[in-house]
């Protein structure tokens, strides 16, 4: 009899689990995509040089300008393959996941050939108004995107990052959510004496810190947050440990508004430094101690971009980007007579530290044939140089980091071209 009652017991205590278990769904998906682009400067980009940044300054040579030259490729390297696990439910949680990839890693220049790198790589648990995070994805920052369809998707006039996090979403109601992270580095990294590297964080063990309110009501949504960073650039000069450490804060909004075939997004970001965003930014020294540790200052950057689209099957598309170098929050140590050496700011790699400001707008046109398209892009950038001076023997800046010098506005013109399929 004990047999059969525990029989029984066992049989219903799985009946029970059975129930609570919900099988997932997996889903693949992905494009092939083909982009066909076409400069008029030299400039720099990545991947294969379709991801676009900035057009580089003058290099005059006998009164001839070698930057001044044009360019063109194509390639289907972006092409993308991706998994999502949706769906699954155990006791009441909800639990999913992501991979996905694309054949960036292997291209050196334009040369190579595209291997599969990893682009999002993360798992999801949630239950009522809650739900984690964990896993490489998009920085909360990041995440609301123009419709423009450059690879660059609005770089470098927003924050553009997919990094190791740990992300809290809470529901406080229909409309309103709060969205915390604790975020790490490893593609997107911060400037330094060692150049872009994740040690700087490494060293400093405070993770990245966000939190922002997210706003949802019909066709508007937005979101204002805040993120907090503290690295440490030095954890020794060669011969002692050293207590170098430098903390910033950039707040940003985002706003949206959809109305039928009508879609409208801004983004703006004051960012302190910001250039482990992509932004184009950086901090320098402002004081060396007596213990041989420095104390640094951030640079200020205002980025800001728009972008207005309408229609469907043919998508028309408008996008414009504004940024301003403030340079930075204190005078750069080394400074005399209003000029301080350039190599005491260390400013975002895919940028240079004698930028000023900077502008794009991108008309777009996209002709959607069920899930193939086909688009067209102008996208024309104009970036303002000041002139590095020569003091001493030594390449200076600014005293506040911001060249000012001979102020010039170097421009690109890309034309570029989409073929994409997706499934």
């Amino acid at each position: 009899m004990k047999r059969i009652i525990t029989a029984v017991v066992a049989l219903a205590l799985c009946a029970t689990l059975a129930a609570q278990e919900k099988p997932a769904t997996i889903k693949l998906y992905g494009f092939i995509r083909n982009y066909f682009a076409f400069d008029t400067r030299e400039s720099v980009s990545g991947t294969e040089d379709f991801f676009y940044y900035v057009p580089k300054d003058h290099n005059m040579v006998d009164d001839v300008d070698l930057n001044a030259q044009t360019s063109f490729r194509f390639a289907a390297l972006t092409t993308r393959l991706g998994v999502d696990v949706k769906d699954y439910e155990f006791d009441g949680f909800k639990i999913g996941a992501k991979i996905e990839t694309d054949f960036y890693s292997g291209v050196s220049g334009v040369t190579g050939t595209a291997q599969l790198r990893l682009r999002q790589a993360f798992a999801t648990i949630g239950k009522g108004d809650w739900q984690v995070t964990a896993g490489q994805t998009w920085h909360p920052m990041a995440a609301d995107m123009p419709d423009v369809f450059s690879l660059n998707t609005g770089a470098p006039f927003g924050p553009f990052s997919r990094t190791p996090l740990v992300k809290f979403d809470l529901s406080l109601s229909n409309s309103l959510s709060l969205t915390a992270a604790a975020i790490w580095q490893m593609q997107y990294t911060s400037a330094g004496p060692g150049g872009a590297s994740a040690n700087y964080i490494k060293y400093g063990m405070t993770p990245e810190a966000y939190l922002g309110v997210n706003f949802t009501s019909g066709g508007f949504t937005a979101r204002v947050g805040g993120d907090l960073l503290s690295i440490k650039p030095r954890w020794n000069d060669g011969k002692k440990k050293v207590s170098d450490r430098i903390t910033t804060i950039s707040p940003f909004l985002f706003l949206q508004y959809k109305s039928g075939l009508f879609s409208a997004k801004l983004k703006t970001i004051m960012a302190q430094a910001g250039e482990h965003m992509n932004l184009n930014g950086g901090y320098g020294i402002c004081e060396v101690k007596e213990d041989g540790s420095y104390r640094y200052t951030p640079t200020q950057n205002s980025s800001t971009w728009v972008s207005l689209m309408y229609g469907k099957k043919t998508q028309a598309i408008l996008f414009g980007g504004f940024v301003k170098n403030f340079g930075t929050i204190e005078q750069l140590y080394g400074y005399k007579n209003g000029y301080a050496p350039a190599s005491n700011l260390y400013f975002s790699k895919n940028s240079f530290s004698n930028m000023n400001m900077m502008w794009r707008v991108t008309p777009t046109v996209i002709h959607n044939i069920g899930k193939f398209s086909v688009g067209l892009e102008y996208e024309l950038t104009s970036i303002q140089y000041g002139d590095y001076k020569t003091v001493n023997g030594v390449k200076s800046l600014g005293d506040w980091g911001l060249a000012t010098d001979n102020l010039h506005w170097i421009t690109n013109h890309r034309v570029q071209a989409l073929v994409k399929y997706t499934f």
